[in-house]
């Protein structure tokens, strides 16, 4: 696939604090690219790539990567006019696509209400909640691979729950998303119900949920179970609204968060895998 030229990266020296939720960080060079001869360079040396910052833990002394973000060319919304199946760049904001898809009267991702994620990050990590994932609506991603951009089947990228088997130093810059026609009226009263059922998650700075679900129980149960709603290391607390949310009440550190999540593992009698991804350590 032939690769458009652009007029470069945009680089910078950032706290990455200032680009999570979690609002936790040292610094890092930020590339911020908007096509695939930005990408090529960008991605010649060690790289990670930054998403909306959910779901991610970043150490106090940052990064020696180099931090990769999609930039506007990428996070362009889809009309759906063609019908319910359309191409949606990898930077583009998964609330807002939520609520574009209702419009268009198209169901599918309204289990995904809520999420605070960009559409390349939650087809990485197949995003989702109880009442949805982003595998269920992906036919195929647009990765850039070794310099070139390749489209792979969703059935060649391994979904599982939290994982997506993408190849190693792969980028996702679009997908393929394919949805279900139905109303506006019936995809909004969808979004309420999920809206209603999650309406307990913490508002504040937080990285989403901290561990996965074990087989056949609730990460946020055992946690409640085990009294440590309320738990704190400096300004990093289990949130009272949810168990499975590890909260900034103040200025925490990677420091704090990192102490208070093994002291939830040391207290929870099952073993409790780290959903988030940890950067620096």
């Amino acid at each position: 696939m032939t690769l458009a030229t652009t007029t470069g990266p945009r680089v910078r020296r950032v706290r990455l604090r200032d680009y999570t939720t979690l609002r936790v960080g040292g610094e890092a060079e930020l590339w911020e690219v908007d096509g695939p001869s930005d990408l090529r360079e960008a991605t010649r040396e060690p790289f990670l790539v930054l998403g909306s910052g959910a779901n991610l833990l970043v150490a106090d002394a940052g990064v020696n990567e180099r931090v990769v973000r999609l930039g506007r060319r990428y996070n362009a919304m889809p009309d759906f006019a063609a019908g319910p199946e359309a191409w949606v760049g990898a930077a583009t904001p998964l609330p807002g696509l939520v609520r574009r898809a209702q419009r268009a009267g198209l169901s599918g991702l309204e289990g995904l209400s809520g999420v605070p994620a960009v559409v390349g990050g939650a087809v990485a990590m197949n995003a989702g909640t109880r009442f949805g994932e982003m595998s269920g609506v992906v036919a195929a991603v647009e990765l850039f691979v070794d310099g070139d951009l390749e489209v792979v089947p969703a059935a060649e990228l391994g979904f599982s729950y939290r994982h997506t088997a993408l190849p190693a130093g792969a980028v996702v810059t679009r997908a393929l998303l394919r949805l279900t026609p139905s109303t506006p009226e019936a995809v909004a009263a969808s979004m309420t119900a999920v809206d209603a059922a999650r309406a307990g998650q913490p508002k504040v700075k937080s990285a989403g949920c901290a561990f996965k679900n074990p087989t056949g129980a609730s990460a946020g149960k055992l946690i409640d179970e085990a009294g440590l709603k309320g738990l704190r290391v400096g300004d990093a607390m289990v949130s009272f609204e949810h168990g499975n949310f590890i909260v900034n009440v103040g200025d925490a550190t990677a420091e704090d968060v990192t102490a208070l999540l093994a002291a939830v593992r040391s207290r929870v009698p099952t073993p409790l895998e780290l959903e988030w991804r940890r950067w620096g350590f």
